[in-house]
């Protein structure tokens, strides 16, 4: 049962922003500050990515754990409506899988930073996220690079091992 009222629950929904969020704008400043310039939520490319280097045909994207059903500590389901969230959140996901292979069929490169990596438990120093981050821009080799907190990189490679297990199981 929710514990707010159901216009208390819709304002506090209302104030959910997307964009100009406290990660994405420390992955910005560091970058900036770094010398990289950048467009911002570019409506001409699929999945609308919160940064573009056209320079460097990359394209980042900053998302919050629970929003992106990262499978981290910070996106846990809510007790309330499960089967809404979750359908809700698998949706979201597969959404940006879609994204992904659609920037990477047209010759992007995909940066995505987790806000886990940021905040929460086990995040790292951002300074050390915006510096791995523009690496990653440097180099032109890997396609793809998701940048997670330790915690929740190891979390996910235990998920992942956890599933392929049972997949062989079924």
């Amino acid at each position: 049962m929710d514990v707010l009222t159901p216009a208390q629950r819709k304002l506090n929904m209302s104030r959910v922003r997307g964009r100009d969020t406290k990660p994405e704008m420390v992955i910005r400043q560091g970058l900036h500050a770094r010398g990289f310039r950048y467009r911002l939520h570019d409506k001409t490319l699929p999945g609308r990515p919160d940064l573009v280097f056209a320079k460097y045909r990359t394209v980042v994207f900053v998302h919050g754990c629970f929003w992106h059903a990262h499978g981290c500590s910070r996106s846990k389901l809510p007790a309330t409506r499960r089967r809404f969230w979750k359908e809700k959140l698998e949706g979201n996901a597969a959404r940006d899988q879609r994204t992904v292979a659609a920037l990477q069929a047209s010759g992007w490169r995909i940066l995505v930073v987790w806000e886990c990596a940021l905040r929460g438990p086990g995040h790292a120093c951002p300074e050390a996220v915006v510096e791995r981050a523009a690496a990653f821009l440097r180099k032109m080799c890997p396609q793809r690079l998701e940048i997670a907190s330790e915690r929740t990189e190891l979390q996910c490679q235990r998920y992942v091992n956890r599933a392929k297990s049972t997949d062989v199981t079924r």
